[in-house]
């Protein structure tokens, strides 16, 4: 399971303060707890005003590199702004995100060309988040062809067909597991990823539907995921999931998780 660690964006509260502060030590440790919790990116997303937000991703990545050798996950909704802080990267990692929305392809695609970059490609075009699998299906192949005419092949992308809230659409775990068997079936070594939280908005005990949602989308074929990975819950359902289905001889993984302290039960937490 690829885990894109997402502690260090400007939506979350602690995190706005402690950018607007310059708060470096705050980032580096966020950084750091992810790193060793077994985050394979760390997601960096500033999230501010339009006019800081090229400065502030910036700092963002000088930040995080300094204090681990983790890649980097550079994330925003404008292109332009991922273009303008690509050269400070000091290794591949991942672009978060293109998309069928605006020139978002054309702007980042480039950017991908002679490396081993990856990215996440969310399956949206300039109406939206589709509601069906056939439009998903599609916006993920043109993706996958404009990718191609950079020599960026399929096993570095992430798909993202974009979770629906459970609350709003009673079927949005099985729409989104019948997306990614599609999706898996028609490019055996794309990864599928996501931010699974996003199907428990407005519902009571979130945490329970994530899990269990996870558990379903490990079995469907998701190998990917944005996600907090100093929750041991969520961390223990993958670890779990994993081993219940056969991708983990032994249980060694699951074991050396436990050892480690990325999951534990709930008698063993601090």
């Amino acid at each position: 399971m690829i885990i894109i660690g997402e502690k260090i964006n400007g939506t979350i509260p602690i995190v706005k303060e402690a950018i607007e502060n310059r708060d470096a030590s705050f980032i580096a440790d966020r950084a750091i707890k992810q790193t060793t919790a077994g985050a394979n990116f760390i997601d960096v997303c500033a999230s501010t005003a339009p006019e800081h937000e090229i400065e502030t991703l910036k700092w963002l990545m000088e930040v995080v590199q300094d204090a681990t050798d983790t890649p980097l996950s550079i994330d925003s909704p404008n292109p332009r702004v991922i273009e303008a802080v690509f050269k400070y990267a000091q290794k591949p990692g991942v672009i978060n995100s293109i998309s069928e929305e605006g020139d978002k392809c054309e702007v980042l695609l480039p950017l991908l060309e002679g490396n081993t970059w990856e990215v996440v490609g969310l399956t949206c075009d300039n109406n939206g988040i589709p509601n069906d699998l056939e439009t998903k299906v599609n916006i993920t192949k043109t993706m996958v062809e404009k990718a191609t005419k950079y020599g960026v092949t399929p096993d570095r992308i992430h798909i993202d067909p974009c979770v629906m809230a459970l609350s709003t659409d009673h079927k949005a775990l099985l729409n989104f597991v019948e997306e990614i068997r599609t999706i898996k079936a028609l490019f055996p070594q794309i990864h599928v990823t996501g931010a699974i939280s996003n199907i428990s908005f407005g519902l009571p005990i979130r945490t329970l539907i994530n899990q269990t949602a996870m558990s379903y989308a490990l079995q469907a074929g998701m190998d990917s995921a944005v996600l907090d990975p100093l929750n041991l819950d969520m961390m223990g359902t993958i670890f779990a999931a994993n081993a219940l289905l056969g991708q983990d001889k032994h249980c060694r993984k699951y074991s050396k998780a436990y050892r480690t302290g990325q999951i534990a039960s709930i008698k063993k937490r601090p």
